[in-house]
């Protein structure tokens, strides 16, 4: 962004010859004779058919006819079409074909909740569950192509309810546990849902929060929804229509425990998942059977390296892709896939540390958002539990600041747990760029681009560059690709395609330094550009970040009829500080020491919290919308809504 991000810094960790030898990029390398990751990434890219089909053995993934090609580029770049003419079912891959071996009595789910309670599930066990709800819908009508709706906690019935509706080729919604009755709506009715997997409620930090009516509400306004299916969890009474509402236990309980796999084209319709957009109409990103879950193992397997029989946690919620990414790329590599329904740091802050232990995680995906939180509770219980199991942490939704990511590297890994940064989106169906277990690391940075993704930065005019920021895009097609935007095919080649001529733009400035490390800076809509200077949220944030006050912070651009843009700067104080107009002078002139004069902010403001969406991101749109007291556009995403009034006030 400015001229002062630094993109060096040192190298902080190297994998040692162990690492190495047992990645699964050391395998794939050798089974095609590539010599290192830089082989491997030049071909994969160059020959995306290849390295596709290549991925496809690798993973085992079986189908029912085999495709006749990879990919059919007829229809352009912004249209490939994959495995032409196979027919598969993930769930036969997720599932069916360990039934009968031995991998059928590994676990495949843990699922804990706030009170500690755990349930396991082995592949065996998970399959039958899958089998009773798929007849259960079946006997409600549902079927092939049917859009159905999830609305509910992070735990194993959810799991259950998203293969069961691919089992039966219908087409999964998956909804934020936090939406409102509008945000619900608006995208069941985008998809005209047929059904919707609810429950009574759920708990948040010994709190029940109510789930069945924002459904009733939201059903109201939805003609085209003919069920809704409940599990009851919290024991609240409930209003149920006749006709149209089935409770879960009774619907599933006199179903047999076996059921036939609806066979799907590789190409047919898996998942419509909503992100926010600028205007208040979210996305409905299109994802296939032989897409979004080869893409989620792929960089499971290739960059968190995680193998059969390994724990791999995120926080997450099943409404982000980050649910559905972890559900599908751990059960497609025969891992086990770890869920939490609850506040990560409830009832105290050690909750990740004694999970990391207690279910033997191999890797743990955490946000910088809930690292800076936990930094604010000390050090004193990171030495209590036994992370031996641990061999990565992760990290995606928003970029680092240096002193949370050594706190985490530092205090919380020993030095000896890489933190893999990866970075790409819903559309993606994963990463664009990412550490992996070949590659040394710096802090924040990322390794390089997975491999697959014909990842470039690059100017105004379209031109490579190298240590200097740029916009972030990808030169070739990648079999994880969204397939549109549902009934808006015009929105997703304007969005991504429009710029210059097949090539896809993110929408994130981007860096890669002099030793090839990569760095996101944050979405190019919120740069801000000051007196011809451009600078990157990030940067501000980061110098805050290192002032022991600043729990977290947010910079945004304002107009200014002479600069063009002018900072407007919002932190979030440390438990227990409160706000002063001697700290406020601190802060804004330890931003002018490290940016200079010209980048002095044009207010500091303190607030009790930012807007994020449910995966931690910081919403610097939304903030500045509120701020200037425009149109906020989607806000159906945050988590804590009434922080945008707090910046409206501020104003």
């Amino acid at each position: 962004m400015s001229e002062n991000f630094d993109f060096g810094g040192e190298i902080v960790w190297r994998p040692d010859a162990q690492t190495i030898e047992r990645a699964h990029l050391t395998v794939f390398m050798r089974q095609y004779g590539l010599k290192n990751f830089a082989d491997l990434l030049q071909r994969s890219i160059q020959d995306f058919a290849w390295f596709t089909d290549a991925v496809l053995h690798y993973l085992d993934i079986q189908f029912y006819r085999p495709y006749s090609s990879v990919v059919d580029m007829s229809k352009g770049t912004a249209w490939p079409r994959w495995c032409v003419d196979g027919q598969m079912n993930i769930v036969h891959n997720l599932l069916d074909k360990y039934i009968g071996t031995s991998k059928a009595n590994n676990i495949a789910l843990v699922a804990e909740n706030e009170t500690g309670e755990v349930r396991r599930l082995t592949y065996a066990e998970l399959s039958s569950e899958v089998n009773r709800m798929a007849n259960g819908l079946r006997s409600l009508g549902l079927g092939k192509g049917d859009a159905i709706g999830i609305l509910m906690p992070m735990n194993a019935d959810i799991v259950v309810a998203l293969l069961a509706i691919a089992k039966i080729g219908g087409i999964i919604l998956p909804l934020f546990s936090g939406f409102g009755a509008g945000a619900v709506v608006s995208r069941l009715a985008d998809a005209k849902a047929k059904a919707l997997f609810t429950a009574d409620g759920f708990s948040r930090r010994g709190k029940v929060i109510p789930l069945k009516p924002i459904a009733d509400e939201a059903a109201a306004q939805l003609p085209s929804l003919q069920h809704m299916i409940i599990a009851r969890y919290t024991g609240a009474e409930m209003h149920m229509v006749p006709g149209r509402d089935h409770d879960w236990h009774n619907l599933v309980s006199k179903q047999p425990d076996n059921a036939a796999t609806a066979i799907t084209e590789a190409e047919d319709p898996l998942m419509v998942i909503y992100t926010s957009g600028t205007t208040g109409k979210p996305k409905g990103a299109l994802h296939t059977h032989c897409g979004f879950p080869i893409k989620a193992a792929q960089d499971m397997a290739f960059n968190m390296d995680l193998h059969p029989e390994e724990a791999i946690f995120w926080v997450t919620d099943m409404g982000w892709m980050m649910g559905p990414w972890l559900v599908f790329g751990s059960l497609l590599l025969g891992g086990t896939c770890v869920l939490y329904d609850g506040a990560p740091d409830y009832p105290s802050p050690d909750r990740l540390w004694k999970m990391a232990e207690s279910h033997h995680l191999a890797v743990m995906g955490i946000s910088p958002t809930l690292v800076r939180a936990l930094i604010a509770h000390g050090d004193d219980a990171l030495n209590r539990y036994n992370l031996s199991k641990l061999h990565c942490f992760a990290s995606t939704g928003e970029p680092w600041n240096p002193d949370p990511w050594m706190w985490l590297f530092d205090k919380v890994g020993q030095r000896k747990i890489p933190i893999v940064n990866y970075s790409g989106g819903t559309e993606i169906s994963g990463g664009i760029v990412c550490g992996n277990p070949l590659l040394p690391l710096k802090p924040c940075a990322f390794s390089a681009p997975c491999p697959g993704i014909a990842a470039d930065v690059v100017d105004e005019n379209g031109q490579s560059v190298r240590n200097q920021v740029g916009e972030l895009v990808i030169r070739a097609p990648w079999i994880g690709m969204t397939r549109g935007f549902w009934n808006d095919p015009q929105r997703y080649l304007d969005t991504y395609w429009s710029r210059w001529p097949d090539v896809w733009v993110h929408g994130d400035f981007a860096a890669v330094d002099a030793d090839g490390l990569w760095y996101i800076l944050g979405r190019s809509d919120d740069t801000i550009k000051i007196a011809g200077k451009r600078l990157g949220p990030a940067e501000v944030e980061s110098i805050l970040a290192a002032h022991p006050s600043i729990l977290e912070s947010a910079a945004i651009g304002i107009p200014d009829p002479i600069k063009g843009s002018d900072l407007v700067v919002f932190v979030v104080l440390m438990p227990g500080l409160r706000p002063s107009e001697t700290l406020r002078f601190e802060l804004r002139s330890l931003i002018v020491k490290s940016l200079g004069k010209a980048l002095a902010p044009q207010a500091v403001w303190f607030v009790a919290d930012l807007p994020k969406t449910r995966n931690a991101k910081v919403m610097r749109r939304i903030i500045r919308s509120a701020y200037l007291g425009l149109d906020e556009g989607d806000t159906s995403s945050l988590v804590n809504p009434e922080a945008v009034a707090a910046i409206r006030h501020a104003a």
